[in-house]
C-alpha cells in the first residue's frame, strides 16, 4: 500500500478540491484497506487501494454535496522563474490556467478517467478495476474526456485571441 499513498492522494485532490479533505480520505481509506488486507484476493494492489479511496472520495462527496475541484498544480513551472524569460512564464502560466479551467468543467466521471490515465499512468484494465466499470466504457469515457478538453481549450484560445 505504501508505495500507492501518492497517487491515492493524487486522486483524492483532484475529485475532492482541496488538501485537507484528501488527505483524511486517503488516511481513511488506507485504515480500511489495512484493515481488509487479510480477505484482499487480487494482484493489483494499487486499483484496489484507488478504488477505496474513490469510494471514500465519493461518500465525502455525497456528504458535501458539492462538486468543486481541487487548483491545479503548476507543475509545468519552472522551479526558479527566473531562469525562464518573462514572455516565456507568461505563456506557460496561461496554459496551465486553461488546463486548470478545462478540467474544472469535465464531469467527475470524466475527470477521473483522466487522472487516473494521464497523471497517473494507469492502464485500462488498472482503470476499469479501480472505478468497476468495463474496459470499453473506460475508454469510450477517456476519449470523450479527451475530446471535451480539447474543444474547450480551443475555444478557450481563440477566445483568448480575439
Amino acid at each position: 500500500m505504501l508505495p500507492h499513498l501518492d497517487a491515492a492522494y493524487n486522486l483524492a485532490r483532484w475529485l475532492l478540491g482541496n488538501d485537507q479533505d484528501a488527505e483524511d480520505v486517503v488516511q481513511d481509506s488506507a485504515i480500511r484497506a489495512f484493515d481488509a488486507l487479510k480477505t484482499f484476493r487480487g494482484n493489483d494492489g494499487k486499483a484496489w487501494l484507488l478504488a477505496i479511496v474513490r469510494n471514500s472520495s465519493y461518500n465525502c462527496l455525497r456528504r458535501r454535496k458539492s462538486s468543486r475541484v481541487v487548483d491545479f498544480e503548476m507543475e509545468d513551472l519552472p522551479a526558479d522563474p527566473r531562469s525562464v524569460d518573462p514572455e516565456t512564464l507568461v505563456l506557460l502560466t496561461l496554459t496551465s490556467d486553461a488546463v486548470k479551467a478545462a478540467m474544472d468543467e469535465l464531469p467527475v466521471g470524466y475527470r477521473e478517467i483522466v487522472v487516473l490515465r494521464e497523471l497517473e499512468g494507469m492502464s485500462y484494465k488498472e482503470i476499469a478495476e479501480t472505478t468497476g466499470i468495463p474496459i470499453g466504457t473506460v475508454m469510450s469515457r477517456l476519449s470523450r474526456a479527451r475530446q471535451r478538453l480539447q474543444d474547450m481549450l480551443h475555444v478557450s484560445h481563440s477566445e483568448g485571441i480575439s
